[in-house]
Order: C-alpha cells, then structure tokens, then sequence
C-alpha cells in the first residue's frame, strides 16, 4: 500500500508555527490582569499605594520575561519616528489635559485627589527611592508590558478572532484602530486623554509596523511625563 501525504491548504498569511495557543493568549493576558487588580487595589487601600505599585512592578517584570518566548518577536526598526511620537505624545497629553481642566467638562476630569508620595511615605530617603522606582517602572515595565497587550494582542484578536496570529503585527483593521483606545481609555483616569494618545499610537503602529518603535514612544512618553511631574510636583499626572 502506498500512501501518499495529504496537502493541507493554510490561509496564506498563517503557517504552521503561527498558531497560537492557550499559553500564549495567557502570556499577554496575565500581566496586564495582575497590573489591573494592583491598581484597584491602590484605589481601595491608597495608604498602602507604595507597596502595591512595587509588587505589582516586580511581579509583571517577571512574568514578562518568564512569557518572553510566547510574545511576537519585537523588530526594533523606526526608533527616531517613536522617540518623536513619544515627545509630541508628552506635549499632546500635559496640554490637552490641562485645557480639559480649564475649559472641558466636569466628566472628563479625574476623580479623587492625587496621590503625594511624599505624603504617603514620611522618611525621605525612602519617598525618593520609591519615585525614582515609580519612574524607572513607568518607562522600562510598562510600555513593554502594554504594548505588547494592546497594539500586538488585543489589536491583532480583533482583527483576527480566530487566532490573532492570523493577523500581522500593524496590520489595519478599523475596527482595531478605535476599539483599542476605547478599551485602552477604559483602564486610565485621564481616559479622554488617553484616546487621543492612543491613536497617536495607532498611526505610528500602521505606518511602521514595528512594536519596538510603539514600545520607544510610550516609553518616552512616559519618562518625559515623569520628569514634568518631579519638575512641577503636579501629581494629578500620576
């Protein structure tokens, strides 16, 4: 008896190693759920914000690299073009939220007073340590943890469904390019704000198709957001 091997016809994008499977839909999904329940958890015991941002920091830095090999490999290409996203992305964010606190309506508006971590923490020595770690988490954990979440996972499931290594990474999709800042809004206080950023993001993301130039934006961003912050002492942005 001969037997002769059956062709299986993929989809042309998808290949045998694209398949995604429930090991990596936690990968993506793990970090950012344990970031979330931290920071409710920050909202219900703010005296305890110190300790819980720290946790939660080191614990995703650590998932992420346990996960490292299930997420999209990162190409590292357009990094001027992210850097300069970033910085108008720092401008865009401080100008628009102040306008809104000038002239916008009451809904857009954060709730709650700012937290001081001077305030939080009396000893000096260790309110600075916990703002520099503060900093250093804002634009080394978090612009990898949530790009690789929001323009690499959640992106690519909505364009996608089925299996979002179907789709490729900056692939446009409509639907993605709104959804994501809506749903990205939805986890910030200052969510009008953030849309806009986000979809700064979007069009640096399907114009270059790189995640490392997402990730080098949202890291500026984030750092020169720190900076304006330890600068001015206006907490309301952090």
């Amino acid at each position: 008896m001969i037997f002769v091997p059956l062709r299986v016809n993929l989809p042309a994008r998808m290949t045998t190693h694209q398949v995604s499977t429930r090991r990596d839909d936690l990968a993506y999904i793990l970090p950012m759920g344990l970031f979330l329940v931290f920071v409710q958890l920050g909202v219900w015991w703010p005296n305890l914000y110190p300790v819980f941002y720290i946790t939660k920091t080191l614990l995703v830095a650590g998932l992420l690299i346990y996960f490292w090999k299930h997420f999209t490999q990162i190409h590292w290409t357009h990094l001027p073009l992210g850097f300069a996203v970033g910085v108008l992305g720092i401008v865009q964010w401080v100008g628009m939220e102040k306008l809104l606190l000038a002239h916008g309506p009451t809904w857009t508006h954060m709730s709650g007073e700012p937290l001081n971590p001077f305030e939080l923490v009396r000893n000096p020595a260790l309110a600075w340590s916990f703002v520099l770690f503060r900093w250093a988490g804002a634009f080394l954990v978090v612009p990898v943890m949530e790009e690789l979440f929001w323009r690499d996972y959640v992106w690519r499931t909505i364009a996608a469904p089925n299996d979002f290594k179907l789709a490729e990474v900056g692939e446009w999709d409509s639907r993605a390019f709104f959804i994501v800042p809506a749903v990205f809004a939805a986890v910030h206080i200052q969510w009008l704000t953030a849309v806009v950023w986000a979809l700064m993001i979007g069009i640096l993301l399907v114009r270059t198709k790189s995640l490392g130039a997402c990730i080098v934006a949202h890291a500026t961003t984030n750092l020169l957001l720190g900076a304006y912050v330890l600068y001015t002492h206006d907490w309301y942005f952090w």
